[in-house]
């Protein structure tokens, strides 16, 4: 089936900065839904300043770790980072309804939202066709 819209082939500089992006992310959230499931204090420290019962600690790991393997796998990337995007805005409902300070506490999630999708953007051919950018 042909395309109304084509996109230029990618760099091996803009595939590589896309790759590097999605794999700093992935550490960064496989190493958050980890210390979930070990729930060392500083994890039980941030549930408890959240308002969150301890016993869905692990829960929510679980789930990030899935969220984070959907996004890993490139068959699934895109469907994958919808996933996680989803969990980072309930860490930043979450921590606006507890007062955090903005720019260190609620917008983190949110850098890191923009991680996932420009890395996913720079790697994807089939996002840059969903959203492509004109230059004029």
């Amino acid at each position: 089936m042909p395309r109304d819209t084509q996109t230029a082939p990618v760099s091996k500089k803009m595939l590589w900065t896309g790759r590097i992006m999605s794999a700093l992310v992935v550490l960064f959230l496989l190493m958050d839904g980890v210390m979930k499931l070990v729930n060392p204090a500083p994890v039980v420290e941030g549930m408890t300043k959240l308002g969150y019962p301890l016993n869905l600690t692990s829960v929510i790991g679980i789930v990030l770790l899935v969220c984070v393997a959907v996004f890993a796998m490139p068959r699934t990337s895109v469907l994958g980072a919808i996933l996680p995007t989803g969990y980072l805005g309930g860490a930043v409902a979450s921590q606006l309804r507890v007062g955090l300070p903005l720019l260190s506490n609620v917008l983190a999630p949110v850098y890191i939202g923009v991680l996932i999708w420009g890395g996913l953007f720079l790697r994807d051919d089939r996002l840059r066709t969903l959203i492509p950018v004109r230059s004029s």
